[in-house]
């Protein structure tokens, strides 16, 4: 069935002065996660959005494992996975001949995969559809913030609607309105990095075509010489283009599609028939603001940082803010940790944001050499990594996707343990057996959770931790590791303990599960120092 974006009820403006403890600027696919992400923690929201529908064009299709498993603890895992095309492999191809294959996700034993391709729009519906669900996301479609005063305790809106103009004094304000962010703006904040001089031009293409489903880059292919094309699939039949077009090119010119048929016919051939589905041209951005939090005005996502498309650093660097703000926004809101902890969102997610800007700059120069000796390096290393393994390293179509690991986070304990997954990592997934049945461990990791590697006994644990017992063999109220794999990935022996984040991140591995280390390692978490 062919996509039909939704045109959702446009509420009226409310009478007066209105007042929220959370406003979300940006209904698009980060402001939406971050809505659902603070409902799911039952915090209400409103967000404010300038359309009332979802977004036009596939946009960001690549969802990276780390970012499918945000999703499915939000609830809408099983949708999108049943939805999307799920690809682990990607080609590398230097004129017209393959350079080199790639796997995403060399070793098993993960509920997800390491990518699938889903159009953005059909995340935006599913996250709308939970969002009202909730009952705590207030939805204004067509209420655009057309301006922002900040204040010590909050900041104040002004918001037009289509009957009125009203405003909304708001104690907290997420800025999650993209790269053009109207409160960016506002605040006159300046974004450092780079601007690449070239543009690439999308295609969503409409076709039964025999490509597989995997990942293709072409660096100067015969059918579009002297530049570079990369290819995904999508659900729906349809596949996503970017051909290179060089600095020069007129996008206005470039988007009319007598320019982008030629293009796609050169690299079909003749006899494949398709059809266009939506053009974009783009140009590459590298760039961040100094700072993301700005009193009680945080900047989240696109309008945070922005990252050139090749390596799907955009959408899933933004979903991963928005995971890592929620649990610390709550937790302020609801008494449990000091305002202070706020700040640990910069702490984390500007390193974050760095290593995305240092992976897609190196990119960028890869794919689009900006010298005669530039070029002739990249193509010298393509050609030698046809044949010899050491130079495939060095072929750079877009480093894809990795969570950030916040090593120098503060909300880190000291960690003397060697291997595994360290303070201010990912936790990473494994199969256990839950009363015998196949399961897996991050569908039971939930808010500060203690791993503890032993049978079950009892603990005097801080409240607010939960235990979660994991042992070797069949034990009745445990997790059973019958890989090995769970303990082996976090690195730790029997006796053991791994405090988590509400983020799935871990806070401290400790040699015991005792109250007062637990407790020292949970103060840290929130943020007491």
């Amino acid at each position: 069935m062919a996509w039909s974006a939704p045109r959702y009820v446009v509420p009226p403006a409310p009478y007066g002065t209105d007042h929220a403890r959370v406003t979300i600027v940006g209904g698009g696919l980060v402001g939406l996660t971050m809505a659902l992400d603070l409902a799911r923690r039952g915090i209400a929201s409103v967000v404010l959005d300038d359309d009332n529908t979802v977004s036009v064009g596939s946009r960001a299709i690549c969802f990276a494992k780390r970012t499918l498993e945000i999703f499915s603890r939000l609830g809408l895992g099983k949708q999108m996975l049943a939805k999307g095309i799920t690809w682990r492999q990607g080609r590398v191809f230097f004129h017209d001949r393959e350079v080199f294959a790639f796997d995403l996700l060399p070793e098993e034993g993960h509920e997800h995969p390491a990518f699938i391709n889903l159009q953005q729009y059909y995340a935006e519906a599913w996250l709308v559809e939970a969002c009202a669900a909730t009952g705590l996301v207030d939805l204004r479609w067509k209420h655009r913030a057309a301006g922002t005063v900040p204040r010590e305790d909050g900041a104040t809106l002004t918001v037009m609607a289509p009957d009125a103009t009203y405003r909304l004094d708001t104690d907290w304000l997420l800025a999650c309105d993209g790269a053009r962010s109207t409160i960016r703006r506002a605040l006159n904040l300046p974004f450092t990095g780079q601007v690449f001089q070239d543009r690439f031009l999308i295609a969503d293409v409409t076709m039964q075509a025999g490509f597989p489903t995997e990942r293709r880059f072409w660096f100067d292919p015969p059918f579009h010489p002297g530049q570079s094309v990369l290819l995904h699939k999508q659900p729906d039949d349809l596949w996503r283009i970017d051909f290179q077009l060089g600095w020069d090119a007129d996008p206005e010119l470039e988007s009319r599609p007598d320019r982008v048929y030629p293009r796609v016919r050169a690299m079909l051939g003749p006899d494949v028939a398709f059809n266009l589905e939506w053009i974009s041209v783009y140009t590459f951005r590298c760039r961040r603001l100094e700072r993301f939090v700005h009193g009680r005005t945080i900047f989240v996502g696109d309008s945070a940082h922005q990252v050139s498309p090749f390596g799907a650093r955009g959408g899933n660097g933004g979903v991963q803010d928005a995971d890592n703000l929620g649990w610390k926004l709550a937790a302020v809101l609801n008494g449990q940790a000091p305002e202070a902890l706020i700040a640990s969102y910069d702490a984390e997610r500007l390193p974050a944001a760095d290593e995305n800007i240092l992976h897609s700059t190196r990119a960028t120069d890869f794919i689009t050499p900006k010298s005669p000796a530039a070029r002739a390096y990249r193509d010298a290393v393509l050609e030698l990594a046809e044949h010899f393994a050491f130079a495939r390293p060095l072929v750079n179509s877009g480093r894809l996707s990795r969570p950030a690991v916040l090593m120098d986070s503060p909300l880190n304990a000291p960690d003397d343990v060697t291997g595994g997954a360290a303070p201010g990592t990912a936790a990473p997934d494994a199969p256990v057996l839950c009363d015998g049945e196949p399961d897996w461990l991050l569908r039971h990791i939930a808010g500060f959770c203690l791993l503890v590697f032993s049978s079950p006994r009892p603990l005097d644990l801080p409240l607010g931790v939960t235990p979660l017992f994991i042992a070797d063999a069949p034990i009745r109220g445990a997790l059973e590791d019958h890989t090995g794999l769970v303990r082996a990935r976090f690195g730790v022996t029997p006796g053991m303990a791994v405090l988590m984040r509400p983020d799935q991140h871990v806070a401290a591995r400790l040699r015991a599960p005792e109250g007062a280390l637990v407790a020292a390692a949970l103060a840290r978490a929130m943020g007491h120092g």
